[in-house]
């Protein structure tokens, strides 16, 4: 059984910057943010996966592509977002997820509890 404990959400004003970080309880594969507004279904964010030494592959919704950036260190086990030009429009739950396939979109096994993002001025 993998835990996963997300950190980092918070209020930010529209154009600022924040950083999330999961921490895993063990290794695993491929590691993913999700996010759920509300009164809307929960979304694919972005993922990531090692290759190979030190090269990985990542993946980002159209919404946040350019302006978020996921990134993991295996070492700790821990996979962080950062999000840069934040718009109301990513106010929303975000949920870190894991798994041991090799898709980044779909199919996660764990989740986080969710970190609250807000966007507001």
């Amino acid at each position: 059984q993998v835990q996963l404990v997300e950190s980092g959400g918070g209020l930010v004003q529209p154009g600022g910057s924040l950083r999330l970080s999961c921490a895993a309880s063990g290794g695993t594969f491929t590691m993913g943010w999700y996010r759920q507004a509300a009164g809307k279904e929960r979304e694919f964010v972005a993922a990531i996966r090692r290759t190979g030494r030190n090269i990985y592959v990542a993946d980002y919704s159209d919404s946040v592509k350019g302006r978020f950036t996921i990134s993991k260190d295996d070492a700790r086990n821990t996979v962080y977002l950062q999000m840069n030009s934040l718009k109301p429009e990513d106010t929303a739950i975000y949920y870190c997820a894991a798994k041991f396939g090799m898709d980044l979109v779909g199919g996660y096994d764990y989740w986080g509890q969710g970190t609250q993002v807000t966007v507001s001025s």
